[in-house]
């Protein structure tokens, strides 16, 4: 007897699909899957660093702040440098 191949079905929200995901295996469904190319192209890299020593009070204010701004250190000081540099 041939087995009846599996539908993905059409879900409503992200989390619907999750849901159907954490219980389902993707090996019923790869007959409905289709192969994709991916180029990954890395970041190029920083050229040069640089070393700042700061005291450690000031060094927690400057994470206090990269964080509340959403973002790493060295990006918001990169960022601080090229502004005042502009100016």
């Amino acid at each position: 007897m041939k087995k009846k191949l599996k539908k993905i079905p059409d879900f409503k929200t992200i989390q619907e699909e999750a849901e159907f995901w954490d219980t389902h295996s993707i090996t019923d469904y790869l007959h409905e899957m289709k192969e994709i190319k991916i180029i990954f192209k890395p970041a190029i890299p920083k050229e040069e660093t640089i070393v700042v020593r700061v005291q450690v009070g000031l060094k927690k204010k400057l994470e206090r702040k990269a964080q509340e701004e959403g973002l790493p250190l060295s990006t918001m000081l990169r960022t601080w440098f090229i502004k005042m540099l502009r100016q």
